[in-house]
């Protein structure tokens, strides 16, 4: 079982950012539920179940297997004022040896859009990346078209490398996708990190 699960919080100016909880799956649902047409054009299409409880909870089993075996890192955005859920963002597909990389990935509740707090969530989970996770390079992705996404990853000091043809399959479809990085400052990473 998962008994060595570590309790993973990253404190921003205004948020929380956890592990996601059994708990949290009607705040979760509701809000994706409640954003559905605002998501849609940036996600893959979502399965039947996507908002049952049932694929919640295979959700929070992978989310804290994931963290604990070192390869992803799914965080839920929760504002401190009042201890609602924003949002989402994961550092995944995190590599080790000389790669020592990890992609981003993100969304937010459309009551929450526009506001900071992706950004809020960005910076921190790119610095906790590179000062905990000893990340020497930090990726994400998104349409081209997805001027928001775009803005926010680049007040966030990611910088734009390229296009990928048919990255991933959104809203049905496969898309292009704009490229951008982020690397560590003194690119000192190590190497030998299991």
């Amino acid at each position: 079982m998962l008994s060595r699960r570590r309790k993973v919080r990253i404190d921003t100016e205004r948020m929380l950012l956890r592990l996601p909880a059994h708990s949290d799956f009607r705040d979760w649902s509701g809000l994706r539920a409640q954003s559905a047409a605002f998501l849609a054009p940036w996600e893959p299409t979502w399965a039947e179940d996507h908002l049952g409880r049932r694929a919640f909870t295979h959700r929070v089993y992978w989310a804290a297997r994931a963290e604990l075996q070192g390869t992803a890192l799914p965080l839920f955005l929760i504002r401190r004022e009042d201890d609602a859920l924003l949002g989402a963002i994961t550092l995944d597909n995190i590599r080790r040896g000389p790669a020592q990389s990890g992609t981003l990935g993100y969304w937010v509740g459309e009551p929450y859009a526009r506001r900071g707090y992706m950004r809020e969530a960005i910076r921190a989970v790119v610095h906790h990346g590179f000062t905990q996770l000893d990340l020497s390079r930090i990726e994400a992705a998104c349409l081209p078209e997805n001027m928001a996404s775009r803005g926010v990853l680049e007040k966030s000091g990611f910088k734009y490398e390229g296009v990928a043809q048919s990255y991933l399959q959104i809203n049905g479809r496969w898309r292009n996708h704009v490229l951008y990085s982020n690397l560590r400052g003194d690119r000192r990473g190590r190497t030998d990190v299991g």
